[in-house]
Parts: C-alpha cells; structure tokens; sequence
C-alpha cells in the first residue's frame, strides 16, 4: 500500500472521529506565529544594547546586564536560560515526512518465502557438506581400523613365518636331516608375502615402514650369517657350523624378535589412533545428523510461524474485516497488516469498502428520493382517479342533461324552428355525444395499468371468440372473412386483452377497402425467446410506412371524422396493453395489401401451449 493510500485512510478515519485534518507546515525557515523572534530593533545574544542619542541605554522589553568582553583564554559564553514567565523559543517546524515503512516491511510474500527457502536450502546445503565430509572421513578413519587390524594380524603372521625359518634351520643345523628345511623354505615364501602386504597396506604411515625395514635388516643379517650357510651344507650328519655359531644365531635371531615386538606395538599404536579418530568422526557425525534434524525442526517451525503470520494471520485480519463489513457494520475499517502484497489486498479491500460506502449512501439518497417519488405518484394518482370519478359522473351528467334537453327541444318545437335552427340543435347533441365517447376513451386508456391488474391465465382462443361475437353485427355488414391460428393460453389481464382484440379487428374492419371484401387474420407461433408473437393481417387500406410510428400516439389521426368515425385513442390503447403485459407492438411495413400489425406477449413454453391448443380445438 502506497504512502498516498495510506494518507488517504488516515483522513477518512479521521474524518468519521470528526477529527479535523491538519496539514503539516512546509518548512520556510521563519518561526511560528506566536513564538518569540529577535526584532531589528533588539539586541543580538550577547551583545549590549546601543546607546540613544542622548546618551541613555536603548530600552527593551526585559533588561539584561551587558556582556563582558571575553577575555583570552575564557570560555566562550554560553546562552542565558529564560527566566521565569519569559516564553521559550519553539523549535523551527520541519516538514511532515510520511512514514517510512522499514525495508523488510516491503517485501511481499513471493519475497519472503524466496528468501525463506534460499536461506533454508543455504542451511541445509552447509549441513550437508558437513555430513557428507563427516561421513567420508569416517569412512576413510574405518579403512584406517580395518588396515590396522589386517596389518597387525600381518606382522603376528610375519613373525611366525620368521619363527619356522629359525626353527628349520636349528632343527637342520642339529639332525641334518633335510625335512627340517622344508618350514623355513615355507617361512621365507610368506615373509615376503607379509612383508609386501604390509607395505601395501601401510604405505601411508612412515613410522611402521621405517619398522619394517629394521625388521628386514635384521632378517637379512640373520640370513646371511646363520640360515643360508647352514642350509647350503649337504645333509647326513649335523652341520658342525650351527653349532659353532649358535650363539650368535641366537643373539641376531633375538634381534629379529625385538624389531618385531616393536613393529606390532608401531601397529598396535596405529590401530588405537585410528579407533580413537573412528570414535571422534562417530562423535562428530551424531552431532551434525542431529544439527540437521535440529535445523530441520526450527525451519519447520520457521515456516509454519511464517506461514502463520506472514499469510494466515493477515488473511485471517482481512477476512474478519470483511465479514463485519459484509454484517452490515460499513464504517469498520479494512486494517491492512502482514506482507506488501498482503497489505496491498487489504487496501484494495479497503477502497472497494469505501466506494460501497459511498454507493450505499448514494443509493440510500436516490432511494429517499424514489420514495418521496413514489408518495406523489400514489397521491397523483389518487387525484387522477378521482378525477375519473369526477369524469364519469359529473361531467358525463350535464353532457347528457344538454343532449337530452337539445332533442327535447327539438322535437317540441320542431314546427316553430327552421331548418337552420334544426341543424344547430343536431350538431350541439352530436357534439355532446362525442364528448360523451371522448371521455369514456380516456378513462378506459388512463385505467390501464391502474384498474383491472389481476394477472391470470387467459385462453386466447375463447378470448377472440367472445370478441368476434361481439363485432359479429360489423362483420356481416361488411362482409369480412375473419381466421386465425390456434391460440395459445397465456398469463395477463383478460379485460385489457380483449379490449387489444377488440381494437385491433375493430380497425381491421374500419379502415377496409371498398374494392374488395375484407380479410382479416390472426397469426400466432411461439419463439425461443420465450414469447408468443401476434400480428393481425387485413387486406384493406394500409397505413403509409411514414405514419407507422404516429398510429400509436393518442389523438393521433390520419383521416377526418367525416371520413373514417372515431378519437384516435384505439392503437394507442392497444400500444399501452401490450406494454403492460411485457411486450412490443409495431407495423409491419413490408405487408401489402392492407395493414399488418404485429405484436409480442410472453406466454408458457410451446409444448404446453401446443397440448392446450389440440384440447381447444377438440
């Protein structure tokens, strides 16, 4: 949410507190109104006021003693406090800086979980390192153990290989029987076998490798002076030269002992230093499988409080918010909290409420208006039927009372009245008449949609058959064909219909052609728009395509009375029933010859009107 829109709720808060909104002074760099400033007239700070004319101090408002002359090396003066029931100096206005939202304030959830998830991944990435490290070494220091142990086992073997090449040679040096060369043959094949694993194995540690090659120097001093001399000598009888060195045999053999006593306790040394680093990557690797599960464990708390006030609890704000707005409580405040994007849904929120608010006090006006509307029209319309009233009776009566009284006349004194005299007193009672006719035209025109509004089903077929039954006298006069379709069974007013009838054959009949007898017809069909259309048909004089808007204004007429009788009133009647009842009246231009006026009521579905025609017809 912007700074403006932020502003922008502050005023309207404000506002409903009926807290007048103060705009904050720009800073100009003269004091307030009010405070204390330091007048030309004045003395600066420490200096003494200027002598008048005469000769005496400048008075000012509060006397104050002069200052001395600094003198060298003194303080510089520092401001005198006011003294009591002076005004002290305001300080000079800043301007008003909107606040400013820290940095983090303006991330947006997308943000926070980016960076969540990278600090995460970073955490568990360095975790991961560390564990695999751990486990590699840890790997590496048991291939350290195990070596040790195989090396070990080694020099135990290396040693007894060593033993039965002393042990054959001693035997052979005694017996001189050969068999006793065959253990220090076997001896010195696995020595070299031991002596080439060891170095194998223990490549990587100088100390046993210097070992073993003392234990070879050895061994190879013994051989040379004791094992190979003694087993070169021919066999059969003892071999006088072991005997004769025996001793010394003994001695170096003592030697080999020793180097390897100290080689296995160099392995033996090996292996413990190896145990113990086993035993500290194990120590190391628990600790860091459990900083990971620990790590683990908070991001997920992590992520679920992040989750919880950075979207939930925000989303949980905003929906409150709104659900007393929706109650009904529309001067409660959209409180923008949690995330930018958050905050920014909040005050979208937030501003739709306002124009609600706006709307709904808009509406409530034009709704009072519309009632105070509403009030006149019922009391206007109350005055108009008591006009009809009026219409219906008082005036008819003194139009009848003139036209009674004018053929009263008339037939009293026809043989003392002239022709001309007869000829007045015949229009003064056709005039009376027509007014009489005129006044019902209007009344029956201003009931529509006031009087006789009881909406029902009305089958159209009796409808028209009560109709044509009615103008069955004008029919036959004029000799007209009357047809229709099968009508349907609609929802209307059965009076106003059968007045719509009623005018639309009527006219039919009126306006015929005096070249050919009249054929009128009624069309009926059902359409998907959920309306029946209707138009009646006759072949007499039309109407021009110029007039077919005018036909249906009242009082509207395109012949004289003379020549075609009426008021003009009949298709705009018919005009006001339709709409009424929902629908539309019009004049076909393109139908020649005669008239054709169609118009549209809505009615059920064709199905059902179909079942209720075949039951008419039956």
């Amino acid at each position: 949410m912007s700074t403006s829109d932020e502003q922008t709720a502050a005023d309207a808060v404000r506002r409903r507190a009926g807290v007048p909104h103060q705009a904050a002074a720009p800073h100009t760099g003269t004091p307030h109104a009010g405070t204390p400033r330091q007048a030309a007239d004045e003395p600066a700070a420490g200096t003494p006021p200027q002598p008048d004319p005469a000769g005496k101090p400048a008075p000012t408002g509060d006397p104050a003693p002069a200052a001395k002359p600094a003198a060298a090396g003194d303080p510089a003066p520092t401001a005198k406090p006011a003294a009591h029931g002076d005004p002290a100096p305001l300080p000079a206005a800043r301007p008003a800086r909107p606040p400013r939202r820290p940095a983090a304030g303006r991330w947006t959830t997308r943000r926070w979980l980016t960076a969540g998830v990278a600090a995460s991944l970073a955490v568990l990435l360095v975790l991961g390192i560390a564990g695999g490290w751990v486990l590699a070494r840890s790997s590496t220091l048991s291939g350290r153990v195990l070596d040790a142990d195989s090396s070990l086992v080694t020099a135990v073997r290396l040693e007894s290989a060593l033993t039965d090449q002393e042990t054959g040679i001693r035997g052979y040096g005694l017996t001189g029987q050969p068999d006793f060369l065959d253990p220090y043959r076997s001896g010195v094949t696995d020595e070299r076998a031991y002596t080439t694993r060891l170095r194998t194995t223990m490549s990587d540690r100088p100390d046993v490798l210097r070992d073993l090659d003392a234990l070879q120097r050895q061994a190879q001093a013994w051989q040379q002076r004791i094992a190979l001399p003694v087993a070169a000598t021919p066999p059969g009888a003892p071999v006088a030269l072991a005997t004769q060195r025996a001793d010394e045999g003994k001695r170096d053999f003592d030697r080999i002992r020793a180097a390897t006593t100290r080689l296995q306790q160099t392995l033996q040394t090996t292996r413990d230093h190896s145990r113990a680093q086993l035993r500290t990557a194990y120590t190391e690797r628990n600790a860091i499988f459990s900083a990971i599960a620990a790590v683990i464990l908070v991001l997920t708390a992590g992520v679920v409080t992040g989750l919880r006030r950075g979207v939930s609890r925000p989303l949980e704000q905003v929906s409150s918010d709104v659900r007393l707005v929706a109650d009904g409580m529309f001067d409660h405040p959209v409180t923008p909290t949690g995330p930018a994007d958050m905050r920014q849904l909040a005050g979208d929120v937030e501003s739709m409420r306002r124009r609600l608010v706006h709307e709904l006090a808009f509406s409530d006006a034009a709704r009072l208006q519309l009632d105070e509307q509403a009030t006149e029209l019922r009391r206007s319309n109350a005055e108009l039927e008591q006009f009809a009233y009026v219409a219906s009776h008082d005036l008819q009566e003194p139009l009848r009372k003139v036209a009674s009284f004018c053929q009263l006349l008339q037939r009293r004194y026809a043989d003392q009245l002239d022709d001309r005299a007869g000829q007045y007193i015949g229009f003064a009672v056709d005039g009376a008449n027509r007014m009489q006719t005129l006044i019902n035209d209007l009344l029956a025109f201003s009931r529509v949609g006031r009087l006789h509004t009881e909406l029902a089903s009305v089958d159209l077929e009796k409808l028209y058959a009560r109709t044509a039954d009615v103008l069955s006298v004008a029919v036959e006069e004029s000799g007209a064909e009357l047809t229709h379709d099968p009508l349907p069974t609609i929802t209307g007013d059965a009076t106003q219909l059968g007045m719509l009838l009623q005018n639309l054959l009527s006219n039919a009949l009126k306006f015929r052609s005096p070249d050919r007898p009249p054929r009128i017809h009624l069309s009926a069909r059902a359409d998907d728009d959920g309306l029946w259309h209707f138009a009646v048909a006759d072949n007499g004089i039309g109407i021009s395509p110029e007039f077919a808007e005018q036909v249906f204004v009242i009082f509207q007429r395109l012949h004289t009375r003379e020549a075609y009788p009426g008021n003009g009133i009949g298709l705009a009647l018919c005009k006001k029933i339709v709409e009424f009842h929902g629908g539309t009246i019009a004049v076909d231009p393109a139908h020649s010859p005669g008239t054709r006026i169609a118009f549209t009521l809505p009615g059920p579905a064709p199905a059902a009107v179909a079942a209720a025609a075949q039951e008419n017809q039956r």
